[in-house]
């Protein structure tokens, strides 16, 4: 359109220089008519542009970067040594680690440096050019991926998360915000007390050594993260960079990248949660030692809901962690404590078993079962589990109505020995119900009130001392 408007000028001054062929009056309404269309073309090529102001824009910077006069396809300085690609790491959040799957999620800024001179540009202010992921498609990035990664996505709220900074000297900035799902190769031979090692890989997919170098920009700088990052059951205790090389068999050497992060697991929730509810379904079971062993109800019950608890716990915590073929830490401790529960359990079996032993060898030698035990206590027991002396009931009948005669004659006569004749048969009858309660509990149950806890104190202290 310009070299329309600037052919119909010049021919307008064509006309006026030749006076000898045109009139005068024709040469000067032909100067009007070739002003009236200059400035008719000038005010279309004007309207033009105002229409369509986004090509004319993109025409300039494709022009300016040589978009159309390279091929992107290519790496920069192909045939040459290899693109030196700087990386640096703005770790946003850890989302989540799941013991089940053996993953993490991570939230981060990832960001590319390299140059490639067939991006410069003249500058006399020496600015920059920022664009969105618009221009991406058109030039050459590196091609970098997430090793061992299961899911992952650039996030696109408003627009996709994409910077591409470009500045004259052809140094290039590449910037994203990516959320990457990856594996981590959890031991859980120390669980809940464990410390985990968990690593995400960057590694280009095309390009081996020969033609892209990884490195990190700033070396152990390279990796910042933000102060507030925090789990629910994890402590992150620190963020490394390492760097190395992974060798494929059917493609060569590749440069890759480590984001290391140690998780120390927080071990409060599971104190609360299944140790302290383990150490008391044990002193529970502890119990039935001090319970009378002809209160045969009463100890078989105890023991059974304690063993029934114990596994119901295990159960909890086997379902909430993968199904490993090793023994974990909270294994040990539960399957010792069950250990201790179930032994209660046979505690009194044998202490029931030795005393029908004893009474049978009794009936033997004197043809009848103890004085201590008698039909009438069995009978008694058979309903409700406690047992019953006879003799005991005797004394108490006889004292509860000595008292009441006692009482009577002491309001009758007021004589001062009433309350001495009181207190001591109260303290005969406490006597002779302290003998029936020695000599109704058997060795087994005594030897067990210290032997029990002993172990098993022992036991938390040996557990304790080893994996904390």
């Amino acid at each position: 359109m310009i070299l329309a408007s600037q052919l119909v000028f010049l021919t307008c001054v064509w006309i006026t220089l030749t006076p000898d062929v045109f009139a005068a009056s024709e040469i000067k309404k032909s100067y009007q008519r070739c002003s009236a269309s200059v400035k008719r073309a000038r005010k279309q090529e004007t309207r033009m542009r105002n229409n369509d102001s986004t090509k004319a824009w993109l025409l300039k910077y494709k022009q300016l970067l040589h978009i159309e006069d390279h091929d992107f396809a290519m790496r920069p300085g192909f045939g040459g040594s290899p693109v030196p690609v700087g990386i640096d790491v703005q770790i946003e959040s850890l989302d989540s680690i799941s013991e089940v799957n053996m993953d993490f999620t991570m939230t981060f800024y990832l960001r590319h440096y390299w140059k490639d001179e067939r991006l410069s540009f003249p500058s006399t202010t020496n600015k920059s050019m920022t664009f969105d992921h618009r221009l991406i498609k058109k030039i050459w990035v590196p091609d970098i991926f997430f090793v061992h990664s299961k899911r992952s996505f650039i996030h696109d709220t408003t627009v996709e998360n994409i910077m591409l900074r470009v500045y004259p000297d052809g140094n290039v900035l590449f910037s994203l915000r990516i959320t990457v799902s990856a594996m981590c190769f959890m031991d859980f031979s120390r669980f809940p007390l464990d410390t985990q090692n968990c690593s995400l890989e960057l590694e280009s997919y095309a390009y081996t050594e020969e033609d892209l170098m990884l490195y990190w920009k700033h070396g152990n700088k390279s990796l910042n993260t933000d102060e507030h990052i925090s789990l629910s059951q994890f402590f992150v205790e620190e963020f490394s960079a390492s760097s190395g090389f992974a060798f494929y068999s059917s493609t060569g050497w590749y440069n890759r990248l480590f984001i290391n992060f140690v998780l120390r697991r927080h071990i409060f929730f599971f104190v609360l949660q299944t140790y302290f509810p383990a150490m008391l379904m044990v002193m529970l079971s502890w119990v039935s030692f001090w319970i009378d062993r002809r209160a045969v109800p009463a100890r078989v019950s105890l023991g059974i809901t304690t063993v029934l608890t114990m596994s119901t716990i295990i159960s909890g915590m086997s379902a909430s962690m993968p199904q490993v073929s090793y023994i974990k830490a909270v294994d040990v401790y539960l399957w010792v404590s069950s250990l201790f529960v179930f032994l209660s359990v046979i505690e009194y079996a044998a202490v029931n078993y030795l005393t029908t032993v004893e009474e049978w060898k009794q009936f033997k030698k004197t043809g009848k079962i103890s004085g201590m035990y008698n039909i009438d206590t069995f009978q008694a027991m058979a309903f409700d589990g406690c047992y019953h002396d006879s003799k005991t009931e005797m004394d108490q009948t006889s004292f509860s109505l000595h008292s009441e005669e006692d009482a009577m004659r002491g309001r009758s006569t007021g004589s001062p020995s009433t309350d001495t004749s009181q207190i001591k048969r109260r303290q005969s009858l406490g006597g002779h119900i302290g003998a029936i309660i020695l000599e109704n509990n058997h060795v087994i149950d005594t030897y067990s009130r210290i032997l029990f806890p002993t172990v098993y104190i022992a036991f938390n202290l040996f557990y304790w001392g080893v994996y904390v």
